[in-house]
């Protein structure tokens, strides 16, 4: 069974940074395409950025428009972890983030399979 645990959420000022991370257990990372999207009161689900998983093609990246430049999603297979660095932070980006396995990684960022209790990311003043 796969088990995600996010964790790096907290409250920050307008400008600032938070670095998300996503451990799995019970499965290894490498070779699942790893997702995060975020979910904000009131408001639909909304897939932030995904990356491939390791292959002899190499790394495929994405990002939704509304945070590119601004988040880098990273892994490390070694440490079965994944990665989501936040910059610039806006109180727009207020949400729960869940990181999650996905069945497909690309720019639609929809195709998310088996997802964590997500963490709290709150930017605010």
């Amino acid at each position: 069974q796969v088990q995600l645990e996010e964790a790096g959420g907290g409250l920050v000022q307008p400008g600032g940074s938070l670095k998300l991370s996503c451990v799995a257990s019970r499965f290894a990372l490498d070779y699942h395409a790893i997702g995060w999207f975020r979910q904000a009161p009131g408001k639909e689900r909304e897939g932030v950025s995904c990356i491939t998983g390791t292959s002899g093609t190499g790394l495929i990246i994405h990002y939704s428009d509304s945070v590119k430049g601004r988040f880098t999603i990273s892994r490390n297979n070694r440490r079965n972890t994944v990665y989501l660095q936040m910059n610039s932070l806006e109180p727009e980006d207020t949400a729960v983030y869940y990181c999650a396995t996905m069945t497909m990684c690309d720019k639609r960022l929809s195709f998310f399979d088996s997802w964590g209790q997500g963490t709290q990311v709150t930017v605010s003043s």
